[in-house]
């Protein structure tokens, strides 16, 4: 009974879904403004990457950048001095995009109000979830109530904190939904951490364990106009999000809250509950110039045809909020482009996603290629939900079961000896020395190579979900400079180090990893929404 109803709720949600379930073609317009590379400038990449970089023209934007242009980083600790020293010395903007703010981050809290206070000058843009962000209220401590003394301190005018919510929760199945699930609905999922002309792209959020014992990726970019692009992006998503505000002594008497969530007047439409067709058909309109760059005033400051070593491309899907007949996302077709060129023995690929559950055509494409690969995903005991409470015990099993089917798969097509599965394991989670797993991406070198040419990062997971529910940006980094591709392997050698070989005959009882019936039956009822 219980699950007929959750399925009931879920499936009736209004989700973009693509027509070409119904036999329609979704209609995509894949043009940029993107000036084309002189050819003396793109001859001078491997011909493989030329190809690909003739395709993502058609998708994304582009940015050029050179040597010493991004560090990489591969440890939780130096991420979080990272961000706390670029907070400190940022002389004009800090914008942060996460899923949340952990409520216990009084020290980063501290850290932008410290920033605040010597520096008049300084505006910060905070854009996290609403319903992550507002699940406990009024119950328990809030990082609203936390990120709300800010506003109350330095005013809106200099502190603007945005709360997005999914357009596609509202009425009776807000009011019937359990607020453990209804992020079954779709989230505010960027991972944006700018500050003044310099960038981190992560799949990590702001709270304690993504800054000290869960591994993720981190990539700092020192570009200006590519940190505008991000910018822009947030603000555009902040436009169609509530603003976070101090509660009226009412409240704080009455509801026991301190804090409210305004829909502004300057917002770019009416709140999504009041009339969702008119709130995607306004959303269309804000969004697909900014995805494809087609803004010529603005693209002019991006002229990009000097020598350059490296190539980025800011892809994101925001298919909940786009018309279901004209979906603009970038971050699906950019990718499912570049896994075409996986048609070589002589090329390797890495993907790797803390919650794996790879999204059907990506699956297809890897496993179709002839390129050698390596799945890094999570072990149960590495997954952030082991042993939690509720419905969520079962996510580190259910995981599991989906890189077993990914495995069955391989095997099932005789590709044992070219893809292979692994799983990570530092410790066990939430005990002393344990580590949990949150990593997600893409690598993907030239034939004949060991070390990565392209690398994908970003929010994403690669699944249905995220290409269906929630809101991801990531970037596409294309090089030929051999110092970061020598990083981005040292990249995946860290991971690695972690790593073990998974085998069709590791899932018995005895080795745990046992998959009971219950979760093969939750996971073909719920699965596109891990």
């Amino acid at each position: 009974m219980i699950h007929n109803i959750y399925n009931y709720f879920f499936t009736r949600a209004t989700i973009a879904k693509p027509l070409a379930s119904s036999g329609t073609t979704t209609a995509r317009n894949y043009s940029t403004n993107n000036p084309v590379v002189p050819p003396k400038t793109l001859h001078k990449f491997h011909p493989r990457l030329q190809s690909i970089i003739q395709q993502l023209d058609g998708i994304a934007p582009r940015f050029p950048l050179n040597k010493g242009d991004i560090d990489i980083i591969t440890h939780p600790e130096v991420f979080y001095e990272c961000l706390k020293e670029k907070i400190k010395g940022a002389q004009k903007r800090v914008f942060l995009s996460s899923l949340y703010i952990g409520k216990a981050q009084t020290e980063l809290a501290s850290t932008i109000e410290e920033a605040l206070s010597s520096n008049d000058q300084l505006k910060v843009h905070i854009l996290t979830d609403c319903l992550r962000g507002t699940r406990e209220s009024p119950h328990k401590p809030l990082s609203a109530s936390m990120l709300v003394k800010l506003v109350e301190k330095f005013g809106k005018h200099r502190v603007d904190i945005r709360m997005y919510h999914t357009p596609h929760l509202h009425g009776l199945t807000k009011s019937l939904a359990p607020r453990r699930i209804n992020e079954g609905w779709g989230l505010q999922h960027m991972k944006l951490y700018g500050f003044d002309d310099e960038i981190i792209l992560s799949g990590a959020n702001l709270s304690q364990d993504y800054f000290t014992d869960r591994q993720d990726r981190y990539y700092l970019f020192k570009n200006k106009p590519l940190t505008d692009y991000y910018f822009n992006i947030q603000k555009a998503v902040s436009l169609i999000s509530y603003q976070l505000v101090g509660a009226s002594d009412h409240m704080k008497k009455t509801l026991k809250l301190d804090f409210r969530l305004d829909w502004p007047s300057a917002n770019k439409s009416c709140e999504p509950h009041l009339n969702i067709q008119r709130f995607l058909i306004d959303l269309s309109y804000l969004l697909e110039p900014l995805l494809k760059q087609q803004d010529l005033g603005t693209f002019e400051e991006y002229d990009d045809t000097h020598e350059f070593d490296t190539l980025v491309y800011p892809i994101s899907q925001f298919t909940p909020l786009m018309n279901p007949q004209r979906d603009h996302s970038t971050e699906k077709p950019a990718i499912l482009r570049i896994l075409l060129y996986l048609d070589s023995p002589k090329i390797k690929w890495w993907f790797t996603a803390g919650y794996f559950n790879m999204h059907p055509e990506i699956q297809e494409r890897l496993l179709n290629g002839a390129a050698e690969g390596k799945v890094i995903t999570a072990s149960p005991l590495a997954n952030s939900f082991y042993k939690s409470t509720g419905v969520s015990y079962y996510l580190p099993e259910a995981y599991l079961l989906l890189a077993k089917n990914f495995l069955d798969s391989v095997n099932a097509i005789g590709k044992q000896s070219l893809i292979k599965v692994y799983e990570w394991k530092n410790g066990v989670v939430n005990t002393p020395g344990g580590w949990s797993y949150h990593a997600k991406g893409l690598w993907v070198t030239v034939p004949d190579e060991n070390e990565p040419s392209i690398s994908v990062i970003g929010s994403s997971n690669y699944t249905k979900r995220a290409y269906l529910l929630d809101l991801e940006t990531n970037a596409i980094v294309v090089t030929k400079d051999p110092e970061l591709k020598k990083a981005m392997k040292g990249e995946i050698d860290n991971i690695m180090e972690h790593a073990l070989q998974l085998n069709a005959e590791d899932f018995t009882e005895e080795k745990g990893r046992k998959l009971s019936s219950g979760v093969k039956w939750a996971v073909k009822l719920v699965g596109d929404k891990l």
